[in-house]
């Protein structure tokens, strides 16, 4: 039931949001340049590796070495401002209508984090990844790890439609609120390293 909905109503916002999506396609051109779109690879169901797809936000700038430079110093304005408003996310309606997310659940993370989650942990991946998740409503990127994965762990056991309206309501207050975007001293978040010994 839930990939039924999930399905028709991505299709469905698809059609509606057309026009916003080539809006922000263009001002992502314009301000950040090519590509559009930012594709990475991300852990989905049970781990098992796909590409997600959002609007760029950062600037490839990179230093003396070639590496890529921090995120605060590649976030532009701009950039703030799609992830301040999620528009950097409405791309990931198509991974939705190819059933690789869902609108609610774990936020897809990085690949580099499977071998460091500890058996508890990785349950956040027994169910689809989703745009939005019960640990962005309660925290958001403020939340420190252990606490993001509790919830999202909490998530999987509690699961069910009321529960995701819940979720799907809340979020947008949390959008239109603009808060807890960033972690204390961090342009995003800080980097997951794996659980204290």
């Amino acid at each position: 039931m839930k990939r039924v909905i999930d399905f028709f109503l991505a299709l469905l916002l698809l059609l509606l949001a057309l026009p916003l999506l080539l809006l922000v396609a263009i001002l992502v051109k314009i301000n950040l340049g090519s590509p559009v779109l930012f594709q990475q690879v991300r852990p989905g169901l049970h781990g098992k590796p796909f590409r997600m797809y959002k609007f760029r936000s950062m600037l490839d700038s990179k230093g003396k070495n070639g590496e890529l430079l921090a995120d605060e110093h590649r976030l532009t304005a701009f950039g703030r401002f799609l992830r301040k408003t999620s528009l950097d996310e409405l791309p990931e309606i198509l991974n939705i209508l190819k059933g690789e997310m869902s609108f609610v659940g774990p936020r897809p993370l990085l690949m580099e984090y499977l071998p460091l989650y500890s058996k508890r942990q990785f349950r956040r991946h027994e169910v689809l990844p989703g745009i939005t998740g019960w640990a962005q409503v309660n925290g958001r990127n403020a939340l420190g790890w252990p606490e993001r994965f509790e919830m999202d762990v909490w998530y999987v056991e509690n699961q069910n439609l009321w529960l995701d309206l819940k979720i799907l309501l809340r979020t947008f207050f949390t959008v239109f609120s603009a808060t807890d975007i960033s972690q204390d001293g961090h342009a995003t978040m800080s980097k997951f390293t794996g659980n204290d010994k």
